[in-house]
């Protein structure tokens, strides 16, 4: 009798609940304006429709989605060269950046940029400070960071939200290694760099459970990367979906 008292109860609060106009509204946008498959990272989002990826970068990414960490390499190479089409590595724009828009859980999606001295020299507006990524919680200020994908050293815009994810102090640290080859290469050559920041997420996590950085000279071939770096830190297993966390039971 009680169950049936219980469940009378939650049938009604959930019809209570659904009829406000407000939760309607809401509930009848998520779900018209996002296809659920894509909602869920089973399909590709319509920011990666839209960015014109090319189907083995597709293919990869969605492959590094439901990849286990292996526990020995932070960073795994994903091809021994980045792959850009040839329109990807057009110069006709001149330099340029993209941030995709945040989707629906206010995460950050794919960056793209065409990068140069010119970059550099863009302003880089720190914007509010009290701006956070999707995932973030001030207790766990001890292993993450509000990670730039694409950093001020390269012309990133540390007060954008679409350029900022949660990631660990390791992750973060290893993305700067990557930076400064471009940062460096730009420098001593004069030369541009295609640049590509992609956060992969699986399904509904607040925290990407990796980045990849794909780059790749255009007037020579002398730069080229195509990594995955995880988002983890030793020591420490990591809850993705919310961004909390707890010391190893190895340690």
């Amino acid at each position: 009798m009680k169950k049936n008292k219980l469940l009378v109860v939650s049938v009604l609060f959930l019809l209570i609940l659904l009829i406000q106009p407000g939760n309607f509204t809401y509930l009848k946008e998520v779900f018209t304006q996002h296809d659920l498959a894509s909602q869920l990272n089973i399909v590709d989002s319509t920011e990666e429709k839209n960015q014109a990826l090319n189907e083995l970068i597709r293919l990869q990414n969605r492959e590094l989605r439901f990849k286990d960490f292996d526990e020995y390499a932070l960073v795994s190479e994903v091809n021994n060269q980045a792959n850009f089409t040839a329109q990807e590595l057009s110069l006709e724009k001149g330099t340029w950046i993209h941030y995709s828009d945040l989707d629906w859980l206010d995460r950050a999606g794919i960056v793209n940029a065409m990068l140069g001295k010119e970059s550099f020299s863009l302003k880089k507006d720190r914007g509010d400070t009290l701006i956070f990524p999707a995932g973030w919680k001030k207790i766990n200020e001890q292993i993450y960071v509000p990670s730039q994908l694409l950093g001020a050293a390269l012309g990133g815009e540390p007060g954008n939200k679409k350029n900022l994810v949660t990631a660990t102090n390791a992750l973060n640290k290893e993305v700067q290694v990557y930076e400064k080859l471009v940062v460096d290469y730009i420098q001593e050559t004069g030369n541009h760099v295609r640049y590509r920041v992609t956060p992969i997420f699986k399904n509904v996590e607040l925290l990407p459970r990796g980045i990849r950085l794909e780059a790749q000279s255009i007037e020579d071939d002398s730069l080229s990367f195509d990594v995955y770096i995880w988002n983890v830190q030793m020591g420490y297993e990591i809850y993705h979906l919310t961004g909390s966390f707890r010391e190893s039971r190895r340690n």
